[in-house]
């Protein structure tokens, strides 16, 4: 292979391999770990220095997380006002050890109903008056979450997997014979 090919193969590669910054709209969370456990939404004018974002996960204990994850000065916690739909609403993000600043505690029924079947979010940290809202489009975003939440699936407990008859569970799972 010749120079001239390798390069327009780097190219091309580079044209075909997804970003890892944050991009406007919904799509898998593309943060170290996070795979397809997670959704995440961004706003209009995400790049890869400002941006702010909604993420929905699928937490370890199999619950559902609703996060925030901004380039914010000063972090994620705290009280967000958002638009959701013509409808206010103020709600507070708590710190969070996870890879998103911070978490949506009270009213993630509320805000997670929202993201899955409404059109639009606008929202601001209520410290930043004088910024002006992100808009996050949440065309796509019913999708993206259903994908991320299949892991949260309830799951069956291991009396349930082997319930055919003669079939002893405890065997099943280490693996010896009957």
């Amino acid at each position: 292979m010749g120079p001239h090919r390798a390069a327009r193969l780097i190219a091309l590669l580079a044209l075909v391999t997804p970003s890892m910054a944050q991009v406007p709209g919904w799509q898998f969370s593309h943060l170290p770990g996070e795979g397809d456990r997670a959704a995440m939404g961004c706003d209009r004018d995400a790049d890869a220095d400002t941006f702010t974002c909604l993420a929905v996960r699928c937490e370890d204990d199999f619950t559902i997380g609703l996060h925030v994850h901004s380039s914010r000065y000063g972090g994620d916690a705290g009280l967000w006002e958002m638009t959701l739909d013509r409808e206010a609403r103020s709600l507070l993000a708590e710190a969070s050890p996870g890879p998103y600043g911070a978490r949506f505690n009270a009213d993630a029924d509320f805000l997670l109903d929202r993201l899955r079947h409404g059109t639009f979010v606008y929202l601001r940290h209520s410290e930043d008056l004088n910024a002006p809202f992100a808009y996050i489009d949440l065309s796509g975003s019913m999708t993206a979450i259903s994908e991320a939440l299949y892991w949260c699936a309830p799951r069956t407990v291991p009396d349930e997997q082997n319930s055919a008859p003669g079939v002893d569970p405890e065997a099943s799972e280490t693996g010896e014979a009957q």
